[in-house]
């Protein structure tokens, strides 16, 4: 699609737009409204139904990288295999 995407089990966590001055995060719904809450001038839904289901834009400029590394972490948690992810 012309532009970067993190995977983790083949599933797509997080993209890059072509120009890199924004990514998009697969965050839960409620995640979405914790970083839309902390952060509204770097977090936004994305358009659609992608937004309301939690997919989130990061403007990376405005973005605070502790906030970029949590959603990311996030994101990564919320697409990965949960074997991957439980503790044992």
């Amino acid at each position: 699609m012309n532009h970067p995407d993190f995977r983790v089990g083949g599933k797509i966590f997080a993209t890059l737009s072509p120009d890199l001055k924004k990514g998009m995060a697969k965050l839960t719904p409620a995640d979405q409204q914790e970083f839309l809450r902390t952060d509204p001038a770097s977090f936004e839904p994305a358009s659609g139904a992608w937004g309301t289901g939690g997919a989130t834009m990061i403007t990376l400029a405005e973005a605070d990288e502790a906030d970029v590394r949590a959603a990311l972490a996030a994101a990564w948690r919320n697409v990965a295999p949960k074997h991957l992810t439980s503790p044992d």
